[in-house]
Order: C-alpha cells, then structure tokens, then sequence
C-alpha cells in the first residue's frame, strides 16, 4: 500500500483533488494484501497490469472540465481467486454504500459456481476536484466460456431494457462470424448511480485488425467519424496516418487497409444511456506498450495526440512523474493504453499509468508486432 498509495497520494495532487477518500478507498480494495510486501510475488495474478499489480491509474482530459484520476482495480478475497475477488468486490460496494440496484438486475450471470477467465468483475474508482467518488464495475462475458459470451452479454442487456441496442452493436461492430473469435467482447460495464445518465457500456476485444476494422466498429455510432478514429489509431500505434478528410468515412473497399496489430488488441466500447436502442458514445482504446520500444517513445506518440486535441500535455508529464523516477527509455509499459472518446457524455482522451508495482519490463528492440 505504501508504493500504490504514495503514487495515488502525488496523482491527486496532479489533478487538484483532496487524496484522503481516494487512499481510503483503495486501501478497502486492497484489504489485507495490502500490507503485502512488494518483495514478495502477488498474491493474486491480476490481469489488471502486466506486472498483476491489482491495480491501474489513468487521468482522463475533457472538453469541459478539468482532468480526472481514475483507478482500475481488481479487489481480493482473503484468499484470492475469481470467486473470492468477486465476493470481495461487492463486500467493498456495500462496506461504501454504493447502489447497486442495476448491478443486482444482472449479478446473478457473471457470479457462477466454475468461472472461466482470470476474472469475474472489476471495479473503476474516478475522482473529480470537489465531487463524490463515482464507481463503475466491469464483468467478464467470457465467464461461462467465449462461446457463450454473446449470450451471456445479450441476456444483461435485455434486463436492462437495450437488448435491441446490443444486437444493433455486435451486428455492426463485430467482423461477420468472428464474435468470440478474432473479435472478443471484453467487458460488460455497468455505472453504479441511479442518475438518468448512468452507463451501460460494451467492450470489444479486435484481434488482428487493422485501424479500418476499428473505424468499420466506430461507425456504429451516429456523429463518429470512422476516419478520425483511423487515423488515431494509426498515429499512437506507429503508422503513417492517411491523408483522409475530416468527414469522409474513408476506409472503402478497395483501399489498403494497412496494417494489422498482432499483439495485443485494439479495443472498442460503446457507450448506452437511459433507454436508447442507439450507442450515444464511442472510445478505442490502443494498446500502446505493444506497439514501442519504450516509454519515451509511447510519450512521443501521445503528446502529439493531446496537442491535436488541444489538451495539455504538462498533465501526462506530470502523472508520470508522480508514479515513476526512472528513464522512460529504461522500460516500457508504464503507458499503458491510450483512448479516445468521442459523443456524450464526456468527450476527451485517456492515458493509462501502469503502477510497476512488482516489474519494469526491458526496452524492446523495434520493429514491433504491426505486420
């Protein structure tokens, strides 16, 4: 606790915010392991961080406020495991008084006696100068096995009213015949308040896809522009963006569709609120520690991207140096992802801090895994 709470305690300090909440909180996720010598492995292999720290920071720009703090966590039983972790999970949403009443319509899904995978349900903490925390679950639909994902997605959709809006969006977004294949549905997330703008979202895993097959995804929701998300892609991934205009949905057949990202996979979530049958928002997220040698070249490639969205770069310098000293070219992985997140209700970009907690990954030599 003393590594994550002290990184925690300075990334507060980044973005104008009081750290006693958000320490207190984190601590509860941690619970006892968080005591836990950094000397000793982990107690659980998270898949949170490559290094299985439980936990992930990120700070988030918008358009119309100020940056926040986000955590991503996975919360551990007294003696870890998916079952325990999710038990875990809602102990800690009880123990804060969190709502539960959307989550409770579809718990009974995801909490099953065998669950595949290396997690059942993690939590998203956020953290806004002079605002109540705001919690956030993500589940596995892959629990009951990656066959069974659509299902498993389609039936919580349907209880909350947006099964209409579920099958419009894997119809549209998934590459025909690859759902649970080369295109995985990552997480079904849920906002815990009962406000008329709580969300429901749905993550998309594209294996082996280019930028195009991202943009194609992207054009599932009305007001995104597919060549822009293309061209974000490319531009944090190491490609050489296509001279496209602002507006033309590009990527048309025929086209090259430049190349694929073989490690890990670019991400697509939807964004659903109220009882829409439509997806009001849109965000990729690109894996950007797959795709650099280091960390200053991950940092080389995101603040061009900030620039171009006219956000300030001293904060990701800073974030960064509230959880790390070393050289950025000593390592990689400290930036994680990189997103993009376009519509309603909160348009802006994302970088994610990796805690390194219990691992710096070496610099790689180049090229990296884009044929």
């Amino acid at each position: 606790m003393d590594h994550l709470g002290g990184q925690l305690s300075r990334l507060c300090e980044v973005v104008g915010t009081d750290d006693t909440t958000p320490v207190e909180l984190l601590a509860g996720v941690l619970g006892k392991h968080g005591s836990r010598p950094l000397s000793q492995p982990p107690a659980w292999a998270s898949d949170v961080a490559d290094d299985h720290s439980p936990v992930e920071f990120s700070i988030a720009w918008n358009e119309s406020e100020p940056p926040a703090l986000r955590i991503l966590a996975e919360a551990l039983g007294p003696v870890p495991s998916v079952s325990a972790n999710m038990a875990a999970t809602y102990d800690f949403l009880r123990a804060n008084g969190v709502s539960t009443s959307r989550l409770d319509a579809v718990r009974d899904l995801f909490d099953v006696a065998a669950p595949e995978g290396d997690f059942a349900i993690w939590l998203s903490l956020v953290f806004r100068n002079g605002r109540r925390p705001e919690f956030k679950v993500y589940f596995n639909p892959e629990v009951l096995g990656r066959g069974e994902s659509g299902a498993l997605a389609g039936e919580a959709f349907e209880r909350l009213g947006l099964g209409t809006a579920y099958q419009k969006m894997v119809d549209r977004a998934v590459r025909p015949g690859e759902l649970g294949g080369l295109d995985r549905l990552s997480f079904f997330a849920l906002d815990l308040h009962d406000a008329p703008h709580a969300r429901v979202k749905l993550y998309v895993s594209h294996h082996d896809a280019t930028a195009a097959d991202v943009a194609r995804a992207a054009g599932v929701v009305d007001g995104v522009d597919p060549a822009e998300v293309a061209d974000f892609c490319r531009l944090a991934g190491g490609e050489k963006p296509k001279k496209i205009k602002k507006g033309d949905k590009g990527e048309k057949k025929g086209k090259k569709r430049g190349k694929t990202y073989t490690g890990r996979p670019l991400i697509s979530s939807f964004t659903l609120t109220g009882a829409s049958d439509e997806p009001a928002g849109y965000s990729v997220y690109v894996p950007i520690r797959s795709y650099v040698g280091d960390d200053r070249e991950a940092r080389r490639r995101v603040v061009p991207l900030l620039d171009r969205y006219r956000f300030d770069p001293d904060f990701l310098d800073r974030g960064i140096a509230a959880v790390t000293r070393r050289p950025l070219d000593s390592g990689v992985g400290l930036l994680a992802h990189v997103s993009l997140r376009l519509g309603p209700p909160r348009p802006g970009m994302t970088v994610y801090l990796s805690s390194e907690a219990y691992r710096v990954d070496p610099p790689r030599p180049l090229p990296i895994s884009v044929i």
